[in-house]
């Protein structure tokens, strides 16, 4: 019972929208994506394979993409440098 119990309280259950705040995104990772630096980019893949059946043409967008990642990561790598527990 106890489980049951705290399943009910758990945080991830919906409750009815009281207008506050946003609806959370069905999965954790949807509002990372929204939150990035590079989801411009993100969004025109995205638009790209849509308005396209052929990969090959959305190239640039794919690799617009993975640059501004690859930035956003090193930033993120060079923020938190000093907050190792290991070094």
């Amino acid at each position: 019972m106890a489980t049951a119990q705290a399943a009910s309280a758990s945080p991830t259950h919906h409750r009815a929208s009281q207008g506050t705040s946003p609806p959370q995104p069905p999965y954790p990772s949807a509002a990372r994506i929204a939150d990035s630096d590079c989801f411009p980019q993100y969004t025109a893949s995205l638009k790209c394979l849509e308005a396209n059946q052929d990969k090959s043409k959305c190239q640039q967008q794919f690799d617009d993409y993975k640059e501004c990642k690859k930035k956003e990561r090193e930033a993120r790598l060079e923020r938190n440098k000093g907050r190792s527990l290991f070094g």
